[in-house]
This record gives structure tokens, sequence and C-alpha cells, in this order.
């Protein structure tokens, strides 16, 4: 008589600072076969807490929370002796968050409005060793790898730009010259391929590159 050997089941972590997501996403992982929910918390320190107790095979790790956020926790998660794979979720699609995420180690992304399906496919695959970022954002971040970024002093133009300011008002903010501003003005709107600096602006603002606040 044949012995079939069951795989052990995927532990998951969910950690979510939203009690409804993560009651929503509990509800769904305990009714699918092959998952073991080990817990959910609305936080980084309580998550590394867990973490230190309880080893799991994959972390739902919210991209957004109060005082530490899922990149902020990201690293010290994926230092760890056995690190867990670590699916970012988010309600949003902001282009450099996704970015940073990757580059910062993160095996997949995935929208908290995603089907069911969509959830479990995710959770298999980076248990399974694989990556889940959905087509349309991979190909953007194989994109951003091949355009050389903003820097930190383009950036703080960029935002200013947003408020409207003026090339001599930023060289006057910042104590550098209008034709240096002007020169990383040029800069930006080349590595963000726009027409304008209205169009840069609202590529930024898209890619959570400035805030939109």
């Amino acid at each position: 008589m044949e012995k079939h050997c069951e795989e052990p089941p995927i532990r998951i972590l969910i950690v979510d600072d939203h009690p409804i997501v993560r009651a929503g996403l509990a509800t769904l992982l305990k009714k699918e076969p092959g998952f073991y929910l080990a817990g959910g918390v609305d936080g980084a320190d309580a998550a590394l807490a867990l973490l230190d107790q309880h080893p799991v095979d994959v972390v739902l790790l919210d991209l957004r929370m109060p005082k530490k956020s899922g990149l902020d926790v990201l690293p010290a998660i994926l230092g760890r002796a056995s690190p867990p794979k670590v699916l970012i979720l988010s309600s949003f699609d902001y282009e450099e968050e996704i970015y940073r995420a990757a580059t910062a180690g993160a095996h997949g992304y995935l929208m908290k409005d995603a089907t069911r399906a969509e959830i479990v496919g995710a959770i298999r695959a980076v248990a399974n060793g694989q990556t889940h970022f959905p087509a349309s954002i991979a190909l953007r971040i194989a994109e951003r790898k091949g355009r050389k970024g903003l820097s930190q002093r383009e950036k703080e133009i960029l935002t200013m730009l947003s408020k409207g300011l003026t090339n001599k008002e930023i060289g006057r903010v910042l104590l550098i010259s209008q034709i240096t501003v002007r020169n990383h003005v040029s800069h930006i709107l080349e590595k963000l391929e726009a027409a304008d600096r209205t169009e840069a602006v609202s590529i930024a603002m898209q890619q959570g590159v400035i805030s939109m606040n």
C-alpha cells in the first residue's frame, strides 16, 4: 500500500493596520487547502515579535502603515536567518513604491482589491520561489531599471515645481543659481521623458516619486 506524503502547509502572516483587511484575508486564507494562518498583526514591531516565536513561509505585508511602513520593516524581515517570502499589499500602484519594494527584495506585489484566485496564486508562487508582479508592473519595473533614477536634489526641485515655484524662487530656496536650476529641470524632463515641467510633475505624482499631497 502506497504512502502519500502530504506537503506541509504554507505558513502565512498578515501584517496590516486595518482590522477589516486582516479579517477579510484571514477568512479567505483559512478556507484554502494547504494554507496555515500563523497570525495577523497590525504593525511592523508586532510582526517581528511574532516571527521570533513562529517562523512563517510567506508574509503579506501592508506597504503603508503608521510608525513603520512596509518598506521600513522589509530589511529586518528579509535579514532573518531563515527569511520568509514577502508579498507587498497596497491600495495603490504607484510605480516608485513598487520599484522600491522590488529592489529592496520583495517577492511580489498585490493590490488589496485582487481576486481570491490572484491572492492564492501569488502566495503559492512566492512560496515556491517564484516572484509575483503583475505583467504591467513587471514591465514598468524593467523599464525603471534601464532608466537612470532621479537624484535627491532633482526630487526636491520637482516638489517645488509641483507647488508652482519659478526657477528663480527655487534657486533662492536652495541657494543655487537659476542656471543650475534650469539644468536640473532639463535633466528631470529627460529622465521622466516629459515634454515640459507640468508633465514632469504629473508623471512624478503618478509614479509616487513625489507626494500627491
